[in-house]
């Protein structure tokens, strides 16, 4: 099993990335998780989608300006960044989530990607 982020970069405060998270090797179906862990902190929750990819769920620190999506249910799932400000530096990393049960902590994902790394100037 092998999940591939990419997209990160550096950008201005107030601009947009979009992150990709690749999944591979996986048998059966399974949400996505992104998460992200700046210096000093703690890897923290962002989004998450579904199975279909009908049902979403943000922190609060993202709702409103960070979109997770992904295309009939496939292998790749995306994190559309607006509006980024300095707080959302970080690594992002793409996890996939093989139980039905809804979950945002980092213990309940069974696979991890290696992270992408978003730098947001002031």
């Amino acid at each position: 099993v092998q999940l591939q982020a990419s997209g990160g970069g550096l950008v201005q405060a107030g601009g947009s990335l979009r992150l990709s998270c690749a999944a591979s090797g996986l048998t059966s179906t399974y949400a996505v998780g992104w998460f992200r862990q700046a210096p000093g902190k703690e890897r923290e929750f962002v989004a998450r989608i579904s199975r279909s990819g009908i049902r979403t769920y943000y922190s609060d620190s993202v709702k409103g300006r960070f979109t997770i999506s992904r295309v009939n249910a496939g292998n790749t799932v995306y994190l559309q960044m607006n509006s980024l400000k300095p707080d959302d530096t970080a690594i992002y990393y793409c996890a996939a989530d093989t139980d039905v049960v809804f979950s945002t902590r980092r213990t309940a994902y069974d696979y991890w990607g290696q992270g992408t790394e978003v730098t947001v100037s002031s």
